[in-house]
């Protein structure tokens, strides 16, 4: 797997907006953390996350010094493996990704406001019978900031 950071341009339209993301995903505010797709092919998925100091979790993590924190890099990585798992299913809006375990999550560096969070997610292996394995990794300025292995399973509403 890949160590080096996705290549993005920002001045090109994401893939997947915000709006779009909440055709596939049922997380909404204050929950849904992933702000865009920027790359999606059959084995791994681009995403991006604009960490704001508007954040709530920064108002006590930690008000003096803000620091984002991992459960949620990993809950936004997490968001960016859901939108690749439910693009392999038709009607992706009729099921629900459900994340059974996560694996050998590290974290880095520190991700505060004004970062861009930058996740790339790639299938360990092929998705059988619901089931998807993945790692994940997150960058802030072409660096590895985090990263985690997880199990997900697709479940139908």
């Amino acid at each position: 797997m890949d160590y080096k950071a996705p290549i993005i341009n920002l001045n090109e339209e994401p893939l997947y907006n915000k709006e779009k993301i909440k055709s596939i995903l049922p997380h909404r505010h204050p929950f849904l953390f992933l702000d865009e797709i920027r790359e999606i092919g059959e084995d791994f998925i681009v995403g991006t996350k604009f960490v704001k100091k508007e954040e709530e979790y920064f108002k006590g993590h930690f008000p003096a010094e803000p620091v984002m924190p991992g459960v949620l890099q990993l809950e936004t990585m997490a968001q960016a493996g859901g939108i690749l798992i439910l693009s392999s299913v038709e009607n992706p809006q009729d099921y629900l990704t459900f994340f059974m375990k996560i694996d050998n999550a590290k974290f880095r560096k520190k991700v505060i406001p004004g970062d861009l969070l930058v996740f790339r997610l790639d299938l360990i292996s092929p998705i059988r019978r619901g089931l998807c394995h993945m790692h994940g990794k997150g960058f802030v300025n072409n660096q590895i900031v985090a990263e985690a292995d997880f199990l997900a399973q697709i479940a139908k509403k």
